[in-house]
């Protein structure tokens, strides 16, 4: 196969394969499900990523998002304001919408459903589960949280964080134009739009199912209206040591797992992809993805495990002590995160110089 090979069909294999197109790098994805499933839940689609995807020539994605102007975390009680991030001071906007329809937009690529990626050789052999095999020049996993492919680079498993998050879609009621975050003992729920007409609401607790007595009627109205939530654990892995070897490498939660308590999952693996596509017209591309993405990456990790412990104070010192924290966080606080871009870091190629450099991606 003259041609990458991606492994898995998610948010960060799709972003690669596009953006590796874009330069001119051929590749197919693999994915295990025989068809992409049409998810209505909701996605918060942060400015740092959103970029990326307008630079991809993805914008018209967006025509139907919603555009929050701000994310505001409230008490659970009494829906005191703790703290207000204005959205709208970065140059791309932050958006929230449908994760099915950003699959779908994203769905360039060619992709080869049904094969499941049950291992792979630091050659770029890579093995299915149905007893055939491929090989590629060079093998980019992508394939999630109990990703085949990391166990080439990393042995080590899933780790579960206590807690657990229940998710459901609700017709709106009324307008809500922000992200909504309530802070209580233990737990905490998040509320947002998705489009003109309904909003995503997630709970996250000990356990899928715990009553809100005593919360506030803001926030306890909301639970009451969800019949069904879709209810998952919350997990992750040990950071790895290493993200590539040999003729392989990996991206988004394949090799940095990261809990969603500061929505920047789905984010941080388009900001893979996209450096790993101006990356590719260089001898020692995945070593210098690597390098590039590595400290960022962490720090983004370890804000999003602090929340597990951060979002779930009980009422108390530590609790008052964090509301005042973040209440008194300057405007810019958040700048760091939602401001970065990719090209920035790395400038790209222009189309001429990046064929000539395909071959060295490949011989990596």
């Amino acid at each position: 196969m003259d041609r990458i090979a991606i492994v898995g069909a998610g948010i960060g294999g799709l972003t690669a394969a596009l953006a590796l197109a874009r330069r001119d790098v051929r590749s197919v994805v693999f994915e295990q499900r025989a068809a992409l499933p049409d998810e209505g839940f909701g996605i918060q689609i942060a400015p740092n990523a959103a970029a990326e995807l307008h630079d991809l020539g993805l914008g018209g994605v967006f025509d139907t998002a919603a555009r929050p102007a701000c994310r505001e975390i409230r008490r659970w009680q009494d829906n005191r304001l703790i703290t207000r991030t204005d959205l709208t001071r970065y140059d791309t906007p932050y958006y929230t919408m449908r994760r099915g329809a950003l699959i779908a937009a994203l769905r360039e690529a060619a992709v080869v459903f049904g094969r499941r990626c049950v291992s792979v050789t630091d050659e770029g052999a890579l093995s299915f589960a149905d007893g055939t095999g491929e090989r590629a020049t060079a093998v980019v996993g992508a394939d999630g949280l109990h990703s085949a492919v990391r166990g080439l680079v990393v042995r080590d498993a899933p780790r579960y964080s206590g807690y657990v998050a229940a998710r459901a879609v609700l017709p709106m009621e009324s307008e809500l134009d922000r992200v909504v975050v309530w802070l209580g003992p233990h737990r905490h729920v998040v509320a947002y739009p998705v489009d003109r007409g309904h909003l995503n609401l997630v709970m996250v607790g000990r356990s899928g199912d715990e009553p809100f007595t005593g919360w506030h009627p803001a926030v306890r109205e909301l639970v009451d209206r969800v019949e069904r939530p879709e209810a998952h654990p919350l997990v992750d892995r040990p950071p790895a040591p290493r993200w590539h070897r040999g003729r392989v490498v990996l991206l988004g939660d394949a090799a940095h797992p990261m809990l969603p308590f500061i929505a920047q999952g789905a984010a941080q693996a388009i900001e893979d992809a996209a450096t790993l596509a101006r990356c590719a017209g260089r001898p020692d591309a995945f070593a210098h993805y690597e390098a590039l993405r590595r400290e960022r990456v962490g720090r983004v990790t370890d804000l999003s495990r602090a929340g597990a412990h951060v979002y779930h104070l009980p009422d108390g010192d530590q609790q008052r002590r964090r509301d005042e924290d973040m209440a008194a966080a300057p405007p810019g606080s958040h700048d760091w995160l939602y401001g970065h871009r990719v090209a920035s870091l790395l400038p790209s190629s222009n189309t001429s110089s990046t064929r000539d450099a395909t071959p060295s991606f490949r011989k990596i």
